[in-house]
């Protein structure tokens, strides 16, 4: 058993990892599954529902305008990237808090940004290290700089969805998106990670403890975030929110274990999904089925 402290607030999360041994730390030797979301719950109406209104809000926003060499390529890049969970769950816990929808349909957005400057980073074709195989429009240069420019404009999105009633919110959640995409332990840590772990191959030849690590500061965090999110401007309570953070955190480990090759039957995928719904228990109020979608593999 390993027992992780992990970045959330006071919590103290008991992961357990039977393919660890302290004689022997074997190489696993994985090949990350592509980033597109491949879980049943693509298919819920609930889930599809959410992520069309993002998709019809950043289409509003981001619009096909001069100057073209700039808002052309960022056009392309944040609608073909890979579609992740971490969006929709922002506006599931707004709901699920008692807001609506409407009221984190900004930082849906925003977190839908950051994911795709995210995915065009770390798929650059700058080195003949092996690669999914991705059909390139824009040359590195481009897509180098036009991922940098995305990541501000997520931010502007936020700042723009105040109308001057909900600035502390909208300032609580500028915080929790910049930690999350950030280097000191969120997305950016996980990013030099994975490289760090990579054979020359293409292959990652990690330790299961490399595996979680990189999982925990990525899908985990970024879930988090999401969730997190969505609570603060859905108007819930500070209880509740650091509920929802722990049950982000725990469906993005679910799906970035699933990602890294573990079956959904894995130690470690089932007591993260036991452990997310132990802190929907809390909510006896309110009614859960929607966003137990989300731990549906």
């Amino acid at each position: 058993m390993v027992t992780t402290t992990s970045y959330v607030t006071n919590v103290k999360s008991t992961v357990h990892f039977s393919c660890i041994s302290n004689q022997h730390r074997s190489h696993l030797n994985t090949k990350l599954k592509s980033t597109t979301l491949r879980t049943s719950m693509t298919q819920t109406p609930y889930w599809a529902s959410l992520h069309a209104d993002i998709e019809a809000h950043l289409k509003q926003t981001i619009t096909i305008k001069e100057p073209l060499v700039v808002f052309e390529p960022m056009h392309h890049l944040i609608f073909t990237a890979p579609k992740t969970t971490v969006p929709a769950l922002c506006l599931a816990t707004c709901e699920f808090v008692g807001g609506q929808r409407h009221q984190a349909i900004s930082a849906a957005s925003a977190l839908l940004l950051m994911e795709a400057a995210t995915y065009t980073h770390e798929h650059l074709p700058l080195t003949d290290r092996p690669r999914p195989m991705i059909n390139h429009v824009y040359g590195p240069n481009m897509e180098l700089l036009t991922g940098d420019g995305i990541v501000p404009f997520g931010f502007e999105l936020l700042a723009r969805s105040d109308g001057g009633e909900n600035s502390e919110r909208i300032l609580k959640v500028m915080v929790e998106i910049s930690r999350a995409v950030g280097s000191g332990g969120g997305v950016i840590d996980a990013q030099y990670g994975k490289i760090l772990y990579s054979g020359s191959d293409g292959e990652e030849k990690c330790h299961v403890e490399e595996i979680r690590h990189v999982v925990e500061k990525y899908e985990g965090r970024l879930h988090s975030c999401g969730a997190v999110c969505g609570g603060v401007l859905g108007g819930g309570c500070e209880e509740e929110i650091e509920r929802l953070r722990k049950f982000g955190y725990y469906v993005g480990i679910i799906q970035g274990m699933i990602k890294w090759g573990f079956k959904e039957d894995h130690k470690e995928v089932v007591e993260a999904r036991n452990l997310a719904i132990q802190e929907l228990k809390f909510f006896k109020d309110k009614e859960v089925d929607a966003i137990k979608t989300f731990l549906n593999i």
